[in-house]
């Protein structure tokens, strides 16, 4: 069944009327019909993705109907500018491919909507605007998640040349990231733009171009009248541009301004594109039940490829006739290529489905430094983090350390002190305080082709972050099968047992959000060896395999040095540093009565704990995980084993901490002896001597394992 906009536009170019008016300064005919290509590859493609979906063969009907002028964006461009691309830019998309030669964007796009192993990005695990050789990184349908990241890229571009190293894209590139009007509310639009302001206030070059696609519409939540222009035309620090959609050449002259503006001089800005959406939100979306069918008619009028097409007659470029033999033309060559691709392989069991993310962890799997470090006598697990932060600047070039406070004043707790003076203010800085943009910009700098290492000052302020993990650094090599890369470590400082200063922001166990993401690295230490060498191996994987890492750092070992008594040192460390290998526990004592399992705060609890029932006469070994994930399962297996009876002492919460998995993975694992496990509770953590009631107590550790030992 025809579509009404297929049936309006083939009723109402009849009406236009052919003439010899001429084009808008700097479209030649040659140009405005190359543009008029991709909008008509993109139009048949929205209808061809429906009627794949009517034979059951199609999976994809989020369309870019009402957006086609985004072809005169991709023709202001080069294709060697980074774009981070909203969904609905499938004309960019085909006249960025029209400038490099060697792909077939019409059914590259085809092969993703039917899921076929064949398409060239994500190799049918979604269906996404992406290609290396276009400089398109591939996005998912996040609001707006995708801005923080070109926030980070448009930063490389000027960060990479500064410190001698090679980036991804040319250093005058102009990084491009499209979205619509209501993802410009969203809270990491608002700080990605608000970011990108703030580093160019600081002279920083920000070559980066905002291109707002503003239909009025967000689903079926109308966006105010004139919210857009009125929010960002005025805005101090950020170029503003505005072009109708309807007009083509009114969209390429504003696009050609605005990135010469930013070309020319590193700096934001914003080009407002004001527009229709066409044929609903997806195909699954009812549009009647919350638009009119006046409305709805009325808005088929604003078509920018009948807009075009019109335009065309008008100035003689085409007759009428023309256009439309154009149209059917391309109809049947789009209806061709979706027959080819409808009955194509698609990933056919859950190991090809995850093979991006299952290569890529066992790649890391094991991975050590091969240059270790010599930690001074007496280290502290603080003073250990530094010495290996400064091993990782001095043997990367392209590292780059920030976050929150880490630069002059070497963080809250001195753990990057003296860092910025190593290796200099281009290398390690402060940031906005903005979680996101923090995030963000090692998702940037990392995909990029520099080492990005991130603070995130307490593990309570990642969680309004967490998505820029989740949705953006753990899926990119998923949806790009990967051919793209963002390598990255995130050091959080995190759990509890902080003396004199807690409350829940400062004090936080929670890592479920953590946990789940698959494909992520997260480590663990709780020992100042462990934590250097722990480090280095990350970095070491992030650069090798573009490992995504992030390192939680327990803050009330940060300056711990006793074990046993006051005054014994052994909890500090010095010489030379021994492996960490990601995915394999470290195991204290041999012990033949208990097999106590724990990490971070979990470790020097279980040890004094240990040594308490050694003078009772019970033997016990420690566990120390080390790696949260890769979980280092068979060496859990194994020291359970040897004892038969394990008590996993986990400070995370009862509900989603990590104590759930172990216990779950050994059990799949057919452990047969006895398993116990002490946590923390189900609470956020309270202010002074309160949390005591609610964290994990070493005196909670003694009773249940003299319980399982008894």
């Amino acid at each position: 069944m025809a579509e009404p906009i297929d049936e309006y536009f083939l009723q109402a170019i009849r009406s236009a009327v052919p003439g010899r008016e001429e084009l808008g300064t700097g479209l030649t005919p040659t140009r405005a019909l190359d543009l008029f290509d991709a909008q008509l590859g993109s139009r048949h493609l929205d209808l061809a993705a429906r009627w794949l979906r009517s034979h059951g063969t199609g999976f994809y009907t989020i369309g870019s109907s009402g957006h086609e002028f985004n072809a005169g964006v991709a023709g202001a461009l080069r294709p060697t500018d980074p774009a981070l691309l909203h969904y609905r830019s499938g004309a960019f998309f085909l006249e960025r491919a029209r400038q490099v030669a060697g792909s077939d964007p019409i059914r590259d796009v085809l092969l993703g909507v039917v899921a076929a192993t064949e398409e060239p990005i994500s190799g049918g695990r979604h269906k996404v605007f992406g290609r290396v050789d276009l400089a398109v990184v591939p996005q998912t349908s996040t609001i707006a998640s995708h801005l923080p990241r070109a926030v980070g890229v448009a930063f490389s571009l000027a960060r990479a040349p500064k410190l001698g190293v090679d980036t991804t894209w040319p250093s005058d590139a102009v990084t491009v990231c499209s979205f619509g009007d209501a993802s410009a509310g969203h809270s990491t639009a608002v700080g990605a733009i608000n970011s990108a302001i703030n580093t160019a206030y600081q002279g920083v070059p920000m070559p980066l171009l905002f291109v707002c696609e503003d239909n009025g519409i967000g689903i079926s939540v109308r966006t105010p009248t004139g919210w857009i222009a009125s929010n960002f035309s005025t805005r101090a620090g950020l170029e503003y541009f505005h072009a109708d959609g309807r007009d083509l050449e009114e969209v390429h002259a504003a696009s050609i301004a605005a990135a010469n503006w930013v070309r020319t001089r590193r700096r934001p800005a914003f080009l407002h594109i004001e527009s229709v959406r066409l044929m609903g939100h997806a195909g699954s979306d009812v549009e009647s039940s919350y638009r009119s069918a006046t409305e709805i008619t009325a808005d088929l009028a604003r078509d920018p490829v009948l807009c075009t097409a019109r335009r065309l007659v008008e100035t003689g470029v085409l007759e009428i006739d023309e256009v439309v033999e154009l149209y059917e033309n391309k109809r049947a060559q789009v209806l061709r290529v979706a027959r080819e691709v409808a009955e194509l392989p698609q990933l056919s069991s859950a190991a090809a489905v995850m093979e991006p993310l299952t290569s890529a962890s066992e790649q890391a799997r094991g991975t050590t430094e091969t240059e270790s470090i010599e930690l001074p006598q007496a280290t502290t697990l603080a003073k250990a983090v530094n010495a290996a932060l400064q091993h990782i600047l001095s043997m990367y070039p392209q590292s780059i350390l920030f976050g929150e406070d880490v630069a002059r004043k070497g963080g809250v707790y001195g753990v990057t002190r003296g860092l910025q003076a190593y290796a200099g203010a281009a290398r390690v800085f402060d940031t906005v305080l903005d979680e996101q943009t923090i995030l963000g910009l090692a998702l940037g700098a990392g995909v990029s082709g520099l080492l990005p290492i991130a603070e995130i000052q307490y593990l309570a302020y990642l969680h309004n972050a967490a998505d820029q993990l989740r949705g953006e650094a753990a899926t990119l090599q998923f949806f790009s099968n990967g051919q793209y890369r963002n390598p990255m470590i995130v050091r959080i400082a995190g759990y509890g047992y902080q003396k004199g200063f807690g409350g829940h922001f400062h004090n936080d166990n929670a890592v479920a959000a953590l946990r789940d993401i698959p494909g992520m690295i997260i480590a663990s230490p709780s020992t100042p060896d462990d934590a250097a060498a722990m480090l280095l191996a990350c970095a070491h994987a992030a650069v090798e395999h573009g490992a995504v890492c992030v390192v939680l750092e327990p803050i009330a070992l940060y300056h711990t040095r006793d074990l046993y008594l006051d005054g014994d040192g052994l909890w500090l460390a010095g010489g030379a540093v021994p492996p960490a290998p990601i995915g394999r526990a470290r195991i204290h004592g041999d012990g033949v009565d208990l097999t106590i399992v724990t990490f971070g705060n979990g470790v020097r609890m279980s040890l004094r704990v240990a040594r308490a029932l050694a003078e009772e006469g019970v033997g016990v070994r420690v566990v120390d995980i080390r790696w949260i994930a890769p979980l280092p399962l068979a060496d859990i297996v194994e020291h359970a084993e040897a004892t038969g009876r394990v008590l996993v002492v986990d400070e995370t919460r009862k509900s989603g901490g990590v104590s759930e998995g172990i216990v779950t993975a050994m059990v799949d694992a057919g452990y047969p002896g006895k398993v116990r496990r002490v946590c923390s509770e189900d609470s956020f953590i309270p202010l002074g001597d309160a949390a005591l009631h609610v964290l994990l107590s070493e005196n909670t550790v003694l009773e249940a394992a003299r319980q399982m030992t008894a």
